[in-house]
């Protein structure tokens, strides 16, 4: 199932289904089911409070999870842990909210905001460590 939503496109797994594997997507992501695998993604994912995923890791924009999951969390922008939500796995993003009731076992790296380096002049490893500030939970 696919709709609009702010000029994106919007793709809904729905509860009957099971995906295992590596998924990517470019726009906005809702899973209601079952998902085994590998996510990356230019943008936002949702997993809803029916919503069960063994990952090896997940990276995407914005990450809303009001599910189970058991893997790491990487956002460029922010992640959200609702309310009843599970998570067992480190989470890497700019921006982090806990909501109360949420099961959370792992670690937590804050992005700190872009570092003063040019781009084109340094590896992709060096900007992506020149990202990341670590902090503790």
């Amino acid at each position: 199932m696919a709709e609009q939503k702010n000029g994106k496109n919007l793709t809904v797994f729905g509860q009957e289904t099971e995906f295992d594997g590596v998924l990517q997507f470019t726009d906005n992501l809702i899973i209601t089911g079952k998902f085994h695998g590998t996510i990356i993604s230019e943008g936002n994912l949702e997993l809803e409070k029916t919503s069960i995923c063994e990952t090896d890791s997940i990276s995407a924009k914005s990450i809303v999870v009001s599910g189970n999951v058991k893997g790491n969390l990487i956002a460029t922008e922010r992640v959200e842990l609702c309310a009843g939500s599970s998570v067992r796995g480190d989470i890497k993003t700019d921006k982090l909210r806990i909501s109360d009731n949420v099961d959370f076992e792992g670690r937590v790296d804050m992005i700190d905001s872009v570092p003063d380096i040019d781009l084109f002049s340094v590896s992709s490893k060096e900007y992506k460590d020149s990202l990341i500030q670590k902090s503790q939970i």
